[in-house]
């Protein structure tokens, strides 16, 4: 194959951090190219040196041949090179046709001709129809996973040579990704290079030709990705042999009830949940998305009202969000970015954001000190890479963003914790600190409900698991009941006979550990 792009040597300094050291890159036409490592291990920033929005401080890199050092993202598109955004940059308050066409608007004597426009975005989401998806629908009225379809369109649009995607699965499931694939060998097939960033490995045997693997900015190991095992990406990711992701547990006998839900209905998503959650285990719900998961556990935080039903015996409507991080309840958001973290704020401030109390002095004033000590714990027990407690958390990987937010659930002491996609868009390396920290919050006695549509993880970590299906939650059974057969069946609304226990044959789920 032809190489279209070339990278040779590219480092990036960041003050007194060292984002990348010297990256070797060579991406052919036509190839799907994985880009792998840890987050923090300089992948974004490469992207970024890549796509024109972050200038390299040494290297060289050619496209086709000629030399490539695009001064800003519009530059790298004209030249063919664009990128897509793990961390979504559309404008809400347009219409998913202006999205996508922004910067590529087609215009007749100097304005926009918005029948040339619709047609051509029309066009455009014929690659990856959605059923919210319509052109002259705003994207502020679309779910996450419709929005990411719109960011993918709108790369499309500039008729690219070559396409940096990061993470685009992160809000896709299912269909949509089967979907994604397709395009993605379609896009292939017609000579597009595609630099594809991914933290699942499954994912990336099914969609790639070669890899490369990045760890603390520097690349470390290249190759056809059917000529190599995972333990040796996994290895190679991390610095150290590959082991057991997932932490082995010692199960005990589980406490009383922190969590008795009964009859829980919060529409036009959530029709019916009820279940016990007890002190000392994890608690897992799995099901597609818009079956209701999301919303079953924000009902639970009163971030969304209830109609019906009850929370210990209290009826659910009469609690707030105050309220149950007062009973000592946590919760940790799927949407990292929106609503999970304050961004431009320093790590403190996030970490001690819901029990400032901790860090006061007399009176309720915030004692400074204080809280700087507080985050410096979290920061070594949690393994955040940071400069310092008042580093702006925008500034973190997206691994350490959400270690930030796991961070906060410890410091407010929750002793019930809703976990919604704890691990989504987090390496191998920060996911199994992450799984540590499930693993000794339920340990201490801490009750803990996960949502994931990652079922290896629900394997992993779970001692009983509930399914939702078009917004009713199955009866909980213990985890050694489930395979990833019966999970499926359940969330599709299809037939019980195929529950067994054949499922776990295939190296993917693990045995309970």
């Amino acid at each position: 194959m032809i190489e279209t792009l070339r990278v040779h040597d590219i480092a990036k300094r960041y003050g007194a951090t060292v984002a990348l050291d010297g990256v070797d890159l060579a991406i052919r036409a036509g190839e799907v190219h994985a880009l792998l490592g840890e987050n923090g291990a300089g992948k974004s920033t490469l992207m970024g040196v890549l796509a024109g929005a972050v200038n390299a401080d040494r290297g060289e890199m050619t496209l086709d041949g000629e030399r490539y050092a695009p001064h800003s993202p519009h530059d790298a598109r004209q030249r063919g090179v664009t990128l897509i955004h793990q961390e979504l940059s559309l404008c809400p308050h347009l219409s998913v046709m202006e999205n996508v066409l922004l910067g590529s608007e087609t215009s007749r004597w100097g304005w926009i001709d918005r029948d040339a426009a619709r047609a051509r975005a029309t066009e455009l989401i014929a690659e990856l129809p959605h059923p919210e998806i319509h052109p002259l629908k705003r994207v502020a009225d679309l779910s996450l996973p419709a929005r990411q379809i719109v960011e993918i369109c709108r790369a499309l649009a500039s008729d690219s040579r070559v396409l940096l995607m990061d993470e685009p699965t992160s809000s896709l499931q299912g269909g949509d990704v089967e979907r994604l694939f397709a395009l993605i060998r379609r896009l292939a097939s017609r000579g597009m290079a595609i630099i594809y960033i991914s933290h699942f490995l499954e994912e990336v045997r099914q969609i790639a030709d070669r890899y490369t693997v990045l760890r603390d900015g520097m690349s470390v190991a290249t190759g056809d990705i059917n000529d190599t095992t995972n333990e040796s990406l996994i290895s190679s990711m991390v610095g150290r042999p590959a082991s057991v992701l997932f932490p082995v547990r010692s199960r005990g006998a589980v406490g009383d009830v922190a969590l008795s839900v009964r009859g829980l209905v919060s529409p036009p998503r959530l029709r019916q949940a009820s279940f016990d959650l007890r002190r000392g285990e994890i608690f897992g719900i799995a099901g597609l998305l818009g079956s209701g998961r999301t919303e079953l556990v924000r009902a639970l935080f009163a971030l969304d009202e209830p109609e019906a039903g009850s929370i210990n015996d209290v009826p659910a409507k009469s609690s707030s969000a105050a309220e149950r991080v007062r009973q000592g309840v946590g919760y940790l958001s799927e949407d990292r970015k929106g609503e999970g973290l304050a961004l431009p704020m320093t790590i403190a401030d996030n970490l001690c954001a819901t029990r400032p109390a901790l860090s006061a002095r007399g009176l309720g004033i915030l004692d400074l000190t204080k809280q700087a000590e507080r985050a410096r714990h979290w920061i070594r027990e949690l393994r955040i890479r940071a400069t310092s407690p008042n580093q702006r958390v925008r500034a973190l990987s997206g691994g350490n963003q959400q270690k930030v937010a796991i961070g906060r659930l410890l410091h407010q002491e929750a002793d019930v914790l809703l976990l919604d996609e704890p691990t989504r868009g987090v390496d191998v390396g920060s996911r199994s600190d992450v799984y540590d920290v499930i693993v000794q919050r339920a340990a201490a006695g801490c009750a803990v409900l996960v949502v994931s549509s990652y079922l290896p993880e629900l394997f992993g970590l779970c001692d009983r698991l509930a399914v939702m299906c078009r917004g009713e939650l199955s009866e909980a059974r213990p985890i050694s009941e489930w395979t990833p057969e019966t999970v499926l069946a359940v969330a599709i609304g299809g037939d019980l006979s195929l529950w067994k226990t054949e499922g776990r044959e295939s190296g993917l789920y693990p045995s309970d550990p």
